[in-house]
């Protein structure tokens, strides 16, 4: 006997999105897109000369994450570290008006807030500058976080990690925010990064893509036989509840306890990728909180990243737009 993800139970958990509470812990980073359109090479240089026609600033990196959630009408608390600086001030800003808190976020007046600028022309990205600080946050910012986070997971249905490597997520702070969970059952999922692999043991679930997945495994993914090597050693090192390997046009991969479900992607068309990860993570939890069992959740995100990819720029999903792409994949087969 077969299982379907059917169109009603879909809408049922995407309508109960609005119930769930989401913890977001992670590094808040501003993207900023500068547009533009390429007529000639420079003079000066082998390099193309951007015409600048508009420029945006949009939440990325967990902010996008928070983002997700609430384009997809989950509520949502963030703790992290931003700088004394204007775009710091501006996300804040930013998730003010959108009704998202902001007391979890913590000022460092020795960091600068991370901004990734992209200059994009004709739908194609030429070239990206970070201005950023990597080293691992201080001591009396890690407190003030641990101190939100002890006051907000009591109030959440479940903690995402969204770890982008900028100095937030160290093993005290890791070790610290899954002790607290799972002494409450709340559930932790994260998006990792590979040189960090070994924080997260333990944790719920673990969402890596396909190059993480293969660095962290030392095995090369290149066929099913060795997709399945890696999962089995990413899930034997971590000891996680279930792991999610995020594979681009091939889909995803998710490795449970005895059982492996691929799912094929459903990306019609993928114009840019950024922040497909942190649109994976923000459904997969939002679902896992509305009650979905790790294959609905991965189902729905699989459909929340194929819609996110076919947009330029750190786009995120609506309620809407989830429920017309899972109605698109009807009775799509699950193994049991």
């Amino acid at each position: 006997m077969k299982r379907y993800l059917s169109s009603k139970r879909a809408q049922t958990l995407i309508e109960k999105f609005r119930r769930a509470r989401i913890l977001v812990v992670g590094d808040l980073i501003m993207d900023h897109f500068i547009w533009g359109k390429v007529r000639r090479i420079s003079p000066e240089a082998p390099v193309p000369v951007v015409e600048v026609t508009s420029e945006s600033i949009m939440l990325g990196g967990s902010a996008n994450v928070v983002n997700n959630i609430h384009s997809l009408g989950g509520r949502s608390l963030v703790t992290g570290v931003i700088g004394s600086d204007g775009d710091g001030k501006k996300l804040v800003s930013i998730l003010k008006d959108k009704g998202i808190p902001t007391d979890g976020l913590v000022v460092d007046h020795k960091r600068p807030t991370t901004i990734k600028t992209r200059v994009i022309a004709h739908n194609q990205q030429v070239v990206r500058f970070d201005r950023e600080m990597r080293d691992k946050i201080g001591p009396e910012a890690t407190a003030r976080v641990l101190r939100y986070i002890k006051k907000a997971v009591k109030s959440s249905d479940i903690v995402v990690i969204s770890d982008y490597a900028k100095g937030l997520i160290t093993p005290y702070l890791m070790e610290e925010t899954n002790s607290l969970c799972m002494d409450l059952g709340i559930p932790v999922a994260v998006d990792p990064k590979v040189e960090h692999l070994d924080y997260y043991k333990k944790v719920t679930i673990v969402t890596p893509n396909n190059l993480e997945a293969s660095q962290a495994s030392g095995v090369e993914i290149g066929d099913d036989e060795s997709l399945h090597r890696a999962g089995e050693v990413l899930f034997g090192r971590l000891g996680c509840q279930a792991l999610l390997i995020t594979r681009g046009e091939h889909g995803m991969s998710l490795f449970e306890p005895g059982s492996e479900t691929h799912i094929p992607t459903v990306a019609q068309e993928v114009f840019d990728v950024s922040g497909a990860g942190d649109t994976v993570i923000s459904t997969l939890a939002l679902a896992l909180a509305s009650g979905a069992s790790f294959r609905e959740a991965a189902m729905l995100a699989n459909f929340a990243a194929g819609v996110v990819v076919g947009k330029i720029g750190t786009a995120t999903v609506t309620p809407e737009e989830l429920y017309n792409a899972a109605g698109a994949g009807l009775k799509v087969r699950l193994p049991q």
